[in-house]
């Protein structure tokens, strides 16, 4: 689950990081008191859940593709700035007019970004925060990496909108240090980020001071990633974040009832909220026209190279999991069909604790429940095979039946053609 900046910014400050300070704004009333709060002189920024906001472009809802289209073909006459003509999703105020204007043109636009998609997101609401006059930018983050088996750290000297491309033509400028799990949070971990940034002697303690406390963050929060970009050193000499990112692990939101509040269902794919309404939570949205469904997450990853290698396109990822209820079958395929670009289902189950008779069951019900105009093609192998064929026989439904994954496939594409 992604979060706004602004709330990444609240939960980071709740665990002793140094923010600029500010507050979400929903109208250019309310982004005007804000900024005569915080003395006029403030940075105004869309919150959606994309990066790019501030090399983006704010458009309407009509114009949305177009201006993708013109941002990734070319970007250097095109991409918004902070400053300039071409002021995108992030714009500086010298005064609270200034400030209310520039929320008037961007809340209720569509901001494109290169990380928004054709589509573009809306723009609901905005941070008006402090203008900070930063002397240097650094990168830093902490993540959950599966090498290491815990929170790995990576930073740069080298930080800011660009770290991206710093990362690709200068990886010796990327710091890496890993944090032993069963030790958690050590000093000597903030103090060695600094030195090896360049941090020295009270910057330094500002540095290791707000390194834990991003720790701590991710830690509370069960946070898959939370990244500081820029972080900044002031004219002043403070050790400050500037922006903030912060996603949760969504299996582990159970433990956090007070922080699925701050989800913003608007800014997540349709169908991958409808699939968890509806209790299919391990779905997402592909660009494909074959639906899947299968059974643990290797064979669908398997299962949707599999189609790659037939000449089709995955419609999307979806672990069904071990799954002994018919209506859960039933509930997948209706989010499939929610998908107006599926032109064919493929559901590929190997059934080892997930019986194959429950799987034939659910997509029975499916035809009886929902009206499926596609070709629906089927490959079935392991417990109660024979009880999952015998009711598929005698239903009478119109699928098509394999037993070999390549063959599924190419029966899948083959059918996605044909309904084009």
């Amino acid at each position: 689950m992604k979060l706004h900046e602004y709330q990444a910014r609240d939960l980071l400050a709740r665990h002793g990081v140094a923010v600029t300070g500010g507050r979400v704004a929903s109208t250019p009333s309310e982004a005007r008191k804000i900024a005569e709060e915080l003395g006029g002189k403030v940075v105004v920024k869309a919150q959606i859940h994309a990066g790019g906001r501030g090399k983006g472009r704010l458009v309407a809802e009509s114009e949305t593709a177009a201006m993708f289209q013109k941002l990734t073909s070319d970007p250097a006459n095109n991409a918004g700035q902070v400053k300039g003509d071409r002021v995108g999703g992030v714009r500086l105020a010298d005064s609270a007019q200034e400030a209310e204007q520039a929320a008037a043109a961007i809340l209720g636009r569509y901001l494109v970004s290169i990380q928004t998609g054709p589509e573009g997101k809306l723009v609901k609401n905005v941070l008006v925060a402090e203008q900070t006059d930063i002397a240097k930018e650094y990168y830093l983050s902490a993540m959950v990496d599966g090498g290491v088996g815990g929170i790995l750290f990576i930073a740069s000297a080298e930080g800011g909108t660009e770290i991206e491309q710093v990362a690709a033509t200068k990886p010796e400028a990327i710091v890496r240090m890993p944090v032993d799990p069963a030790a958690g949070w050590d000093p000597y971990i903030g103090r060695t980020l600094a030195a090896r940034l360049g941090f020295s002697g009270d910057q330094a303690n500002q540095f290791a001071k707000l390194a834990e406390g991003l720790y701590n963050t991710a830690l509370a929060t069960d946070a898959s990633l939370v990244e500081i970009n820029p972080l900044a050193v002031t004219d002043g000499g403070q050790v400050v974040a500037v922006d903030a990112k912060l996603s949760i692990d969504d299996n582990a939101l159970f433990r956090h009832p007070d922080l699925e509040e701050l989800r913003d269902r608007d800014e997540e794919d349709p169908l991958e909220v409808l699939a968890q309404d509806l209790g299919v939570s391990n779905f997402i949205k592909l660009d494909g026209n074959i639906g899947c469904i299968v059974n643990g997450a290797g064979l669908a990853m398997a299962t949707m190279d599999t189609i790659k290698l037939a000449g089709g396109e995955p419609a999307n990822f979806l672990d069904i999991g071990t799954v002994n209820d018919p209506q859960r079958v039933v509930n997948a395929i209706k989010v499939i069909l929610e998908d107006e670009n599926v032109e064919a289902i493929l559901v590929n189950i190997f059934g080892g604790m997930a019986r194959v008779d429950i799987i034939a069951q659910g997509v029975i019900d499916g035809f009886k429940q929902l009206d499926i105009k596609v070709p629906v093609v089927m490959r079935l192998v392991g417990t109660n095979l024979a009880e999952g064929e015998k009711l598929i026989d005698e239903s009478g439904i119109n699928v098509v039946r394999t037993s070999e994954l390549g063959d599924a496939a190419r029966k899948a594409v083959e059918a996605a053609s044909a309904a084009a």
